[in-house]
């Protein structure tokens, strides 16, 4: 019983680091390029939290395989915690550090933010309603939520050290935003991409 269940618990565990990486994001309290104090580096942990995520993931389906216990279960499982560690949390980090404060530097700023932030994860339960519905095995049709949430979540860590640095300014939120849409595009897009 317990090695059957052995990949959906690495799964869980790829959930329970999104979840965290959302509330440590979101336990933070106003900061600023001149003073970002300790907060900043909850936002780095965050970030780490959702890279760690990232290793599970990696491993979950490997190791269904490798033990033969892949199951109908473990696939739904996979997307929803997918959803929550590499659509929700890399948005709610990007607003955090990029969007939270860009009525600053543009009109509409935090509304853009909110529109982004909101736009991402909705594109990837797109995607990954898509994959659940798919029978041909062999390609993924758009790029996999993890690739773009785990490519999000590398951006939100370099901005982060760029912010520590007191280098951070208009250029990283559009770069963020930009990002985000095009990210968001491929996500729902046709492209196919090959599974390796």
């Amino acid at each position: 019983m317990i090695r059957k269940n052995l990949p959906n618990m690495l799964t869980l565990a790829n959930l329970a680091l999104g979840v965290l990486a959302i509330l440590v994001a979101s336990s933070t309290g106003k900061f600023s390029i001149s003073q970002p104090g300790d907060d900043i580096n909850l936002v780095y942990y965050s970030c780490l939290c959702v890279m760690a995520a990232a290793v599970f993931d990696r491993f979950d389906g490997k190791l269904a395989r490798r033990l033969d216990a892949a199951s109908e279960l473990g696939k739904q499982l996979d997307s929803l915690c997918d959803l929550i560690s590499f659509g929700v949390a890399p948005a709610v980090i990007a607003w955090k550090l990029h969007f939270a404060y860009a009525s600053l530097f543009f009109p509409f700023g935090r509304l853009a933010g909110y529109l982004l932030a909101v736009l991402f994860p909705i594109a990837g339960a797109i995607r990954l309603a898509r994959f659940n519905l798919q029978e041909d095995a062999s390609c993924f049709y758009g790029i996999p939520i993890t690739l773009a949430g785990s490519l999000l979540t590398l951006l939100n860590l370099l901005h982060t050290f760029l912010f520590l640095k007191g280098r951070f300014g208009l250029t990283n939120i559009i770069v963020c935003m930009a990002l985000m849409v095009v990210l968001s595009f491929f996500m729902v897009s046709k492209i196919q991409i090959r599974k390796i």
